[in-house]
């Protein structure tokens, strides 16, 4: 199956450009690739739909606040380049997941072969600057729901976080995940049940009550 452009006229999505309405991914995709030099406006577009999503689940999937950014910028110019290979067999939003993905599993393994500090390592838990004082407590407290979920959500193991969210957050199947991560099916399973219920336990301990979506 090859990606079939939509019937509507080129000049008739351009100018539904102008108003930014009623016009589909799939047809921003297509403008894209139709557009003049330097017309960035279709893929500005789709970068302005997509963006807030990935952002979050970029932080959600590396626990890199300050890297988020960078790294949602980059998947959308590795999707920017890579659309003369999008075939249409699946939405954009799908194709420009697993791009998301990739990019942000690529970033968490070059992570694990130049580590940083360990915060667990039994010389450094003594270190008053790593305990959470009673102000620090008082303020989690004032945290909205989303920054709530995203306090707990980075205080979970790599191995729980990003089988979690690639399930919750970006709607994976267990197999979709499986083939991501290179691990069994059953593995999978366990890893999120045991996200499931440590998220729970967690969000219990920090907010004095059972978590609610």
């Amino acid at each position: 199956m090859t990606y079939e452009p939509r019937r509507r006229s080129i000049d008739s999505r351009e100018a539904a450009l102008d108003i930014d309405r009623d016009i589909s991914d799939d047809e921003l995709v297509e403008l894209v690739r139709h557009a003049g030099d330097g017309d960035l406006r279709p893929f500005d577009l789709l970068v302005k739909r997509h963006r807030g999503r990935v952002l979050a689940n970029c932080r959600y999937l590396t626990r890199a606040s300050a890297d988020t950014e960078d790294l949602a910028q980059e998947v959308f110019l590795k999707a920017f380049f890579a659309l003369g290979r999008f075939e249409g067999r699946s939405s954009f939003k799908t194709w420009l997941q697993r791009i998301k993905i990739n990019h942000c599993l690529n970033y968490l393994e070059k992570r694990r072969r130049h580590p940083s500090v360990d915060v667990e390592d039994p010389d450094l838990r003594d270190r008053e600057e790593l305990h959470v004082q009673p102000e620090a407590e008082r303020r989690l407290q004032t945290l909205s729901q989303r920054e709530r979920i995203v306090f707990i959500l980075e205080s979970l193991a790599e191995t729980l976080r990003v089988p979690l969210v690639l399930r919750d957050a970006d709607g994976a199947s267990y197999q979709e995940i499986a083939n991501q991560l290179e691990i069994s099916l059953s593995a999978v399973k366990m890893r999120i049940k045991r996200a499931r219920e440590e998220f729970r336990s967690r969000w219990l301990d920090a907010f004095n009550g059972p978590f609610t979506d």
